[in-house]
């Protein structure tokens, strides 16, 4: 057993604000019964600076005597054996020392008229006796006034019945919140009854998952199977075609995937109150935390309807609490607690990025956490290298391996499921369709190598690229020749089929009567259009979109052209034969009369060219994958078959190549004309929302806005935490000596505060590095880590404020008052901006009494 005390011993020529730590260690013989209560040879006397959480030991005050200045005090710490040292927690909840305060002050501090430090108060925070033997001996240790002091000032345990009161408390409270956010996510949740915005994409592969077909999406695929899931288990049988917004449901069973979405939404308030709790041990910054995310609109119009975005930021949110619940067991490593937070800390991290890649993010905030606490540990000389190996083993097994474990299941799970052919298979190679049944390819047996005469489809290699490709329309004048247009096309297509020829004959290699000849490496050849009969063509005319590229066009009548339809043929993998391979030669396509490349520039042409992709041929004879192409499809009645089961893929191939798509896909969304995007700097100020249901004045409208009031509240606070941070970061880093209760608070600012800083930042700005389009709804995991963070300071600049003003004789309800007055200014302006989430008929604001009349100014944001 072991007991730790502080002490003040008086120092002269000093102010009462000016200390220094000095700790005294004694061993338990010290404090023998038989011996008299003085240091020993075991004392170890070494003096430190250290920071507020290592002084979380009560300081009992020498009261000076004489009329003399107050001298000043060094102030010295006992430890004795066996006594733990006090939690974080208990040091953020005020269990510090009181500093010297004048007399006036003093009175007002007992009678408890100012606001506890952080969460549970001064009560807290006087030294409390131990019963035993080791609480008499540090009392006889220290000298009977000493002791007599100590017992004096400190105040008595609360009862049983009273910590009991406090717990249900506590659980009421949270109950409540958890009951206000599903009660307002859920309210009017059937309402409108049709697709709404993103419902088209999501409601949609939430189908393809229920009907087993394939498809592709520049997203992972866990959020998308959790819809189909929640859908599937909800009576939806896939049938709606979520062909476009304002379809109605009619019949189809549509409130379980909304639900399901819903649910995940109304745990985003009661987590994150939850965290602000465990950052500050405060109350109030978790409510008023938790009445921003509440009611907020925007928040609640994401988390009504069929999309992603509920859902990650629910594993967000998830992977932010269980970081904090994990570091607050940081005192008690390798306990069934520590497994089970870390653990799941890995599960959400797999979960937000098996649903979209910016669960990147808060991947980024765990490591950092999980190196700057292993930092800590590595300097912790008390610690052995084989506990550093275990802390460092931990991590790597629950932060690492479990989430890749995860994340690579959830994609056995999407090939295994997706199982039938459908509209994604153009997106992926050859190999990887043969795999899929319904497709043309897959147990299929086609000829092995190319002869004359056979039909074939040309893909390009480079992926997401698609399939040469041609139709009737024309090149628009002004536009090179005007000739019959080829481009890439990613899906099947009976416009996507070729017939090889001979340049310099017209017979039909097809005749029975004549023997089969091999395409072969430097064979010069026509490829004629099988749907339009006009040969691949080009010329030096400049191609529509590549400049110093030649046009690519379909020539010629019924096959018959002119000698810029010749091409030679090379395979550029070819070994021991000069034979065309089906699926396994790449081959390059060299015209023989400029002497250029066919291939694809991955341009995606104007609505002229039905924004398929541009066909050039290049100049510039680089191997590139963009002038490389295999030949897929092969019909040859007069060739033997072969099967194509044995060229199927292994799932990690699968895998990489579904990112190589995914990444692909990402990086090539832009905005189409008249889409409503923005620009990442719009969404703090709340600038700009989006259309999620009607246009005109009659139809039923819902906007995704944020509450202008939650929005920029938050917006001012992230520039006063940066401002009162960087004043208190500077004053702790000169030395400066706080007082215990403004030390206390600094801390919750610095520690808490900082790491949802870190949290928001990292959330937002790599948006501002990204090519791809945006829209406002990609702020939202961000604004989560702003409302905390401003729940977080108010509090704390209010508990200041009311420190202070002790002297005043109000001061005491400065906190309250101004808690209070946040709270319930948030929820008018709620009640006043919730037609937005909720939906709104008819001209704004008709009837002045109306709460809609408080949007009225929205209708210049246009609306």
């Amino acid at each position: 057993m072991s007991f730790k005390v502080s002490f003040s011993v008086p120092r002269p020529a000093a102010t009462p604000h000016s200390r220094r730590c000095w700790e005294l260690q004694f061993l338990e013989p010290v404090f023998s019964r038989a011996r008299p209560a003085r240091p020993s040879r075991s004392v170890m006397l070494r003096a430190t600076s250290r920071l507020p959480a290592a002084r979380a030991a009560t300081t009992l005050s020498a009261q000076p005597r004489g009329r003399r200045p107050a001298p000043r005090r060094r102030r010295k710490e006992l430890h004795f054996p066996g006594h733990p040292e006090l939690p974080l927690g208990d040091f953020l909840a005020g269990r510090l020392a009181r500093p010297r305060v004048p007399a006036g002050r003093r009175a007002i501090l007992r009678r408890g008229r100012m606001p506890p430090a952080v969460g549970r108060g001064l009560a807290g925070s006087e030294l409390r006796p131990r019963r035993g033997r080791c609480g008499s001996q540090a009392a006889r240790a220290v000298g009977p006034d000493v002791a007599a002091e100590a017992t004096a000032r400190s105040p008595k345990r609360p009862a049983p019945g009273s910590r009991r009161f406090e717990a249900a408390g506590r659980w009421a409270l949270l109950a409540l919140v958890t009951l206000m956010s599903f009660a307002t996510r859920f309210h009017r949740l059937d309402e409108p009854p049709h697709v709404c915005w993103d419902e088209t994409h999501f409601g949609k592969m939430g189908s393809y998952y229920i009907n087993r077909t394939f498809f592709f999406d520049v997203h992972p695929p866990l959020g998308k199977m959790l819809i189909g899931l929640a859908g599937y288990l909800s009576g939806y049988d896939g049938t709606f075609l979520f062909q476009k917004p304002g379809d109605k449901y009619e019949h189809h069973s549509y409130m379980g995937m909304r639900g399901f979405c819903a649910f995940l939404g109304s745990l985003l308030v009661p987590f994150a109150y939850l965290t602000v709790l465990e950052l500050s041990q405060s109350l109030p910054a978790a409510l008023l935390t938790a009445a921003l995310l509440t009611f907020d609109t925007g928040c609640l119009t994401l988390s009504q309807y069929i999309l992603l975005d509920p859902i990650l930021m629910f594993f967000i949110m998830a992977a932010m609490l269980s970081m904090v619940k994990y570091n607050s067991c940081a005192n008690r490593p390798f306990s069934a607690p520590w497994w089970f937070w870390l653990s799941l800390t890995g599960i959400n991290l797999a979960g937000a990025l098996g649903v979209k890649f910016v669960g990147l993010f808060i991947i980024l905030q765990v490591g950092w956490n999980t190196l700057s606490d292993l930092w800590h540990l590595f300097g912790d000389c008390s610690l052995s290298m084989v506990t550093m190996g275990k802390h460092l083993t931990a991590r790597i097994l629950c932060l690492i391996v479990l989430p890749m474990a995860l994340y690579t299941a959830t994609y056995a799970i999407h090939f295994m499921v997706l199982s039938k052919s459908g509209p994604g298979d153009g997106f992926f190679s050859s190999a990887f369709q043969a795999r899929l049944s319904g497709n043309n390819l897959h147990n299929a047996s086609i000829p092995e190598y190319l002869a004359y005469g056979s039909v074939i489809t040309v893909r390009n290699l480079r992926m997401a690229i698609g399939y040469l490709h041609s139709h009737r329309d024309l090149y628009p004048e002004g536009i090179g020749a005007r000739q019959q247009q080829v481009t890439t096309y990613l899906h099947k297509d009976y416009n996507n089929l070729w017939i090889i020829k001979k340049h310099s004959t017209n017979s039909d290699p097809l005749d029975p009567s004549l023997p089969v000849e091999f395409v072969r490496h430097g064979d010069i050849i026509r490829l004629e259009h099988k749907e339009t009969s006009r040969n691949l063509h080009s010329h030096y005319h400049e191609a529509p979109l590549t400049r110093k590229h030649y046009q690519v066009t379909g020539y010629g009548i019924n096959g018959t052209g002119d000698s810029n339809d010749f091409w030679r043929i090379e395979v550029v993998n070819r070994k021991f034969e000069n034979r065309i391979k089906v699926l396994r030669s790449r081959i390059r396509l060299i015209h023989l009369a400029t002497g250029c490349v066919l291939g694809s520039s991955g341009k995606i042409l104007p609505k002229w060219g039905w924004e398929q992709f541009e066909v050039t041929c290049s100049p510039y004879l680089k191997g590139t994958l963009n002038s490389i192409w295999n030949v897929e499809d092969h019909i040859n009645p007069k060739l033997p078959n072969i099967s194509l089961d044995v060229l199927q893929p292994s799932f990690p191939e699968i895998l990489l190549e579904s990112h190589m798509l995914m990444i692909w896909g990402n990086s090539g969304l832009k905005p189409k004309d008249n889409e409503f995007t923005s620009k990442p700097w719009h969404w703090p100020i709340n600038y700009q929302g989006l259309h999620f249901s009607g246009i005109s004045d009659m139809d039923f409208r819902v906007y995704l806005l944020g509450n202008p009031v939650v929005w920029w509240l938050n917006l001012l606070s992230i520039g006063l935490y940066l401002l009162s941070g960087s004043i208190v970061a500077v004053a702790v880093q000169r030395g400066a000596r706080l007082p215990a209760e403004v030390e206390g608070l600094s801390w919750v600012l610095l520690r808490g505060g900082g790491q949802l800083l870190f949290g928001w930042m990292l959330h937002y700005f790599p948006f501002f590095l990204m090519g791809r389009i945006l829209y406002f709804h990609h702020y939202f995991p961000a604004m989560l880590f702003s409302s905390m963070l401003t729940g977080i300071l108010w509090d704390t600049l209010l508990r200041l404020c009311a420190w202070s003003l002790a002297c005043f004789p109000l001061a005491g309800g400065i906190h309250a008052v101004g808690i209070l007055s946040l709270l319930l200014g948030i929820a008018y302006s709620f009640y006043l901006f919730h037609p937005l989430a909720y939906g709104m008929v008819g001209p704004l604001a008709q009837d002045p009494r109306s709460p809609m009349a408080g949007l009225r100014w929205l209708e210049s944001w246009d609306f």
